[in-house]
């Protein structure tokens, strides 16, 4: 396979008569043509940006965002960068993208010497970047076969299962089990037999994926868990971008969630729960949806470890009744706003004596005061529980 794309991008560069790079979508090092514009990597020509790139086979995070930032991410077509001496990039760039199914899966990268290739031979060179990208997603396709050994590490009990399942998993992933990774979990996933997910396993990021089984109200459906590798800890572009393509392609009724980042294996069955809870948090809270990361669900971290007859607290019983919809939601909104009549009233649309009747109602069908702290927080906790599904 390696030396297939070798063979790619010395095609390029001698299409374009210039040395090419190829670099996956992580700015990792895959190829690179022969430069013969000096005497090697000591080249005066060879901006710091290149030299480190060849040597270390990867670039800086502070060197992939400023690349990033001229859109390459999005584009279909080159995209020529300038030189930018304080930012090490001593020449410019002709930054070839590499797709395939709408998807960014690389990049071809040339020094943008002038007066340059014509379109002719760029519209050529990118014709070969298809074929690089029609490659690398086969090599994600036959390399992320890994649907039992990651349902096995989500679903294991704790204990030596789940030792088990992580050492099964680690010998499969190989070195791609190391580093940094994210946990997506989109639900409900549109597809009855878990033997369907095969067909997305050329999604871009996706480390690994598979169906697991997801709690519908009084039924059952599925979900879609996804393994995304992450270039930093504080960076879940990766994974927030995969999760945002893939409810997309849920449809309406969607909602994803995505945990923190994880170093290694041996915590994905946190990091799923973590997944988990933030898509029943998007789904029950239309303002955190359709896409949430646990770190911004607020108290629905605590709400989703609460069992789900919580929500069917005797003191809140009636309240929630279809027939006390209104009155529900007033006490909610109340509560959101902290107890603050004159917001809560001018939310609803309401004059305040009705909501004074309505809060008066709410304490009658409860039996709770709602001047009292632990009584608000009560009932401000099953009508939040009362959303998740």
């Amino acid at each position: 396979m390696k030396g297939d794309y070798q063979e790619l991008v010395d095609e390029i560069s001698a299409l374009l008569g210039a040395p090419a790079t190829l670099e996956n979508r992580d700015f990792e090092l895959i190829a690179f043509g022969a430069h013969d514009g000096g005497d090697g990597l000591d080249a005066p020509d060879l901006d710091p940006v290149r030299t480190r790139s060849i040597l270390t086979r990867r670039s800086t995070a502070q060197v992939r965002s400023w690349f990033e930032s001229f859109g390459i991410t999005r584009a279909t077509t080159p995209v020529r960068i300038p030189p930018t001496p304080e930012a090490g990039v001593h020449r410019g760039r002709i930054c070839l993208p590499v797709r395939h199914r709408g998807y960014a899966l690389g990049y071809v990268w040339l020094l943008d010497d002038e007066p340059g290739p014509t379109d002719a031979k760029l519209a050529a060179a990118m014709e070969v970047a298809t074929r690089i990208g029609a490659l690398l997603a086969d090599e994600a396709q036959a390399g992320a076969d890994l649907t039992r050994e990651f349902r096995a590490v989500l679903t294991a009990e704790r204990g030596w299962q789940r030792d088990m399942a992580v050492a099964e998993l680690r010998t499969a992933l190989g070195t791609r089990g190391e580093g940094l990774h994210a946990v997506v979990c989109v639900a409900p996933w549109p597809v009855a037999n878990p033997e369907d997910a095969p067909a997305l396993r050329t999604v871009p990021g996706a480390t690994a994926l598979c169906m697991v089984p997801w709690a519908m109200g009084a039924g059952a459906g599925q979900s879609l868990a996804v393994l995304v590798r992450l270039r930093s800890a504080d960076a879940l572009t990766p994974a927030v971008t995969t999760a945002s393509r893939l409810v997309d392609s849920a449809g309406r009724g969607a909602a994803a969630g995505v945990a923190d980042a994880r170093a290694g294996l041996e915590d994905l069955g946190a990091a799923w729960g973590e997944a988990a809870a933030a898509a029943r948090a998007a789904l029950a809270e239309p303002r955190l949806g359709p896409l949430a990361r646990w770190s911004d669900i607020g108290p629905y971290r605590l709400l989703t470890a609460l069992p789900a007859e919580a929500a069917q607290d005797a003191a809140a019983r009636a309240l929630l009744t279809p027939a006390h919809r209104e009155l529900a939601r007033t006490a909610e909104v109340f509560l959101d706003l902290a107890g603050q009549a004159g917001r809560t009233a001018a939310e609803l649309g309401i004059h305040r004596q009705t909501l004074y009747y309505r809060l008066s109602r709410v304490e009658q069908l409860t039996k709770l005061d709602l001047d009292e702290g632990e009584d608000r927080l009560l009932l401000h906790m099953i009508l939040k529980a009362a959303r998740l599904r």
